[in-house]
């Protein structure tokens, strides 16, 4: 019992020191001091005295109630302090009174503060695991005698959580980003704490070798790498990697104007590799180059220092398997790869692609609101006095026509900061009207054509407003469809009545396909395949060269109209009573079938539009303009304003936010976000787009 006391008074006082940072002597010689210096401070003095009367009452207890005394030992020593402090009227608390309390409590006491990872000591259970002096302590509960540590109790000790797979990944993924902004103490504390390795030991070797340029210990580098590919073709890598690491130590040589040095690296190393002969016969073109500016030119190299030492590096460690070294800018290229597919799933995105992580925050979800979207009429245009069939915008976007039924073509200019339109010029004289309009690739010239029963048509000079050429081959002709040649100098064009002419700007026939009834044209830009959709529901192929022609798209109902991406890719199908239709001109295959339009027997023409032409937009019966997501069935916007049959639309090329759709009652609406509202009516906005997407 007398042993258990000093035990106990040894732990108490050695607690106190750790609070101060102190050391701990023996503790008779802390009571004595403590004693001596009672008379100048009456609480210290109550504490030890307190402190004593315990443990001696412990000594003359019977043996059969020392047990239960030492039990509640802990208690009796916090009561009796708090009793004494409040006695003696202290205003702060001991550093005894703080150990002893945190353990109660279940806190950890240390004597640094921290350990030397930069971890506070950790609990087990909610029971203390502190550290005194160095030595660590074993958990205490209210119902247990204090206790000094043990192997047992160290074994105790909480175990650090094994990290998964994806976390180590994280962590080294962080690493790499930390280590890119030179945050290099902060990498080493993280791999430290985290237990990871951000790349392998021989990885880093090779990295530090590479960077100063020691290429012979790079290549002895190399042989220990190879045993880590863990890969059938690793020799074949490996031999790869040599030549990009002699290649640098080639061109650093001449520059450094080392030409005997370049010349053995050339054929003494470079040659035996018997690698990319091609590139060892243009490397031995720089051994003429009279300087460095002309060499760095001709072989588009940075020269020597870090920027092409690291350029280097980035080609490198393609070979090498991520678990030795990550792959250059890794976390970057996930960061941008999960921006693009967000921009991808949003169904409002029109503005230009920006590959870079600082256009955007990386905080919040990437989100684009339909009032940014032109689904909002910004301008009617009401100068035509009849029906309005065809609207087509020119391929640089500054202006636009129309064709109507009171047989005029107006000329409209974009005004490029407001986009409001304004009459430029109107262009009369077609008989018939004009049912189809096509600029030429340089937007100099504008062909009309007119309904079925029109066999001219209108060639007229877009800057001077005067007709180069009115063509008609035969008062029997049918000249509804036409469509330029990428040249600028031929274009095509035909009817249902059988006619299919190539001609030159002055009208002259070039060439005829006699049999076809056409329906609408397109000129791919290959400048030999023109694209036909005729009576028997099809869309061929038409080489006037070679006077060959093949299926392409086969569909059961008439096609009324078609288009087709820039890319000559896609084809856009107005079908009648189906609707519109995408297909695959390479795959010759149908891509999607797009619902809510209603289409008739009437000619209506749908467009591509939008940044990278992401949407799709189309007239419709109902009286409405449909658009829709090229990846969504079913339409993201149902523009209403027209009070008849819409029967073409047309989406700006250089400006993605504009579109103009002309309709059977005589007017022009141009469609663009929606005006600057308050911040309430945005909202509410909003929140109708949104029960709409739903």
């Amino acid at each position: 019992t007398a042993a258990l006391g000093e035990e106990t008074l040894a732990s108490a006082s050695s607690s106190s020191d750790s609070d101060t940072g102190g050391a701990s002597p023996p503790p008779r010689k802390k009571h004595r001091a403590s004693a001596a210096e009672g008379a100048g401070e009456p609480g210290a003095s109550a504490v030890v005295t307190g402190l004593s009367g315990v443990v001696l009452g412990l000594a003359t207890q019977p043996p059969h109630s020392q047990a239960t005394s030492a039990i509640h030992f802990n208690r009796s020593v916090v009561n009796n302090l708090s009793s004494n402090m409040q006695a003696n009227g202290a205003g702060q608390e001991s550093s005894e009174l703080s150990c002893l309390n945190s353990t109660q409590n279940g806190e950890s006491s240390s004597a640094g503060g921290s350990h030397s990872n930069g971890l506070l000591s950790s609990t087990n259970n909610g029971n203390s695991v502190g550290t005194s002096n160095g030595a660590s302590t074993g958990p205490s509960s209210g119902t247990s005698t204090v206790s000094t540590a043990s192997g047992s109790e160290v074994g105790s000790l909480k175990k650090k959580k094994r990290l998964s797979q994806a976390e180590e990944d994280v962590i080294r993924l962080i690493g790499q980003h930390l280590h890119g902004l030179g945050l290099n103490q902060t990498v080493d504390l993280l791999m430290q704490e985290s237990g990871c390795r951000l790349e392998h030991p021989s990885a880093t070797k090779f990295r530090n070798h590479v960077m100063e340029g020691e290429w012979d210990k790079a290549e002895n580098d190399l042989n220990e790498l190879r045993a880590l590919m863990h890969s059938p073709n690793a020799i074949v890598v490996s031999s790869r990697m040599k030549f990009l690491l002699l290649q640098q130590k080639y061109l650093e040589y001449l520059e450094d104007g080392k030409v005997l040095e370049a010349l053995q690296v050339l054929r003494g190393e470079l040659t035996p590799l018997k690698y990319n002969t091609d590139r060892i016969h243009v490397l031995s073109g720089y051994l003429m180059c009279s300087h460095a500016e002309d060499l760095r030119a001709k072989a588009e190299w940075e020269g020597k220092g870090t920027a092409s030492r690291c350029r280097l590096l980035d080609k490198l460690q393609t070979y090498l398997p991520p678990s030795v070294m990550l792959p250059p800018r890794r976390l970057q290229t996930l960061l941008r790869q999960a921006v693009e597919l967000q921009r991808d799933r949003c169904l409002y995105h029109n503005t230009k692609l920006d590959s870079s992580l600082d256009s955007v925050s990386l905080l919040l979800d990437h989100v684009c609101s339909r009032s940014q979207f032109p689904c909002y009429t910004q301008q009617i245009l009401t100068e035509h006095c009849n029906e309005v069939w065809f609207c087509k915008f020119s391929n640089d976007g500054t202006k636009l026509a129309t064709g109507s039924k009171d047989t005029t073509v107006i000329i409209w200019q974009v005004d490029p900061e407001s986009h409001q339109l304004k009459l430029l010029r109107t262009l009369e004289g077609h008989a018939y009207g004009v049912s189809y309009l096509a600029w030429s690739p340089d937007d100099t010239y504008l062909i009309a054509c007119g309904p079925d029963d029109c066999s001219e048509l209108w060639l007229w000079n877009v800057q001077t407003g005067e007709l180069r050429t009115k063509m008609s081959q035969s008062h029997e002709d049918s000249l509804t469809s036409v469509a330029w040649n990428p040249d600028g100098k031929r274009f095509v064009t035909g009817g249902q009545r059988g006619q299919f002419y190539q001609c030159d700007l002055d009208g002259n026939l070039l060439d005829s396909w006699e049999g076809v009834r056409v329906q609408c044209l397109w000129c791919l830009s290959d400048g030999r395949t023109v694209l036909a959709s005729d009576t028997h529901q099809r869309i061929r192929g038409y080489n006037f060269e070679d006077l060959t022609d093949r299926n392409i798209v086969q569909e059961d109902h008439p096609i009324m109209s078609f288009t087709v991406s820039k890319n000559g890719r896609l084809a856009l199908l107005n079908v009648a009573t189906q609707g519109v239709h995408l297909w695959d001109l390479q795959d010759r295959v149908l891509v999607r079938k797009y619902q809510g339009v209603t289409q008739g027997f009437y000619t209506i023409h749908s467009c591509f539009g939008g940044h990278n032409e992401d949407f799709i937009a189309s007239g419709s019966e109902d009286h409405k303009v449909y658009i829709w997501h090229r990846r969504s069935e079913l339409p993201i916007a149902e523009l209403t304003g027209h009070t008849r049959t819409v029967n073409c639309v047309s989406w700006n090329p250089a400006i993605p936010g504009l579109m103009a759709s002309a309709s059977d009652d005589g007017t022009v609406r141009v469609w663009g976000p929606a005006p600057f509202l308050d911040s309430q009516e945005v909202d509410g906005l909003n929140e109708n787009c949104s029960n709409m997407d739903s």
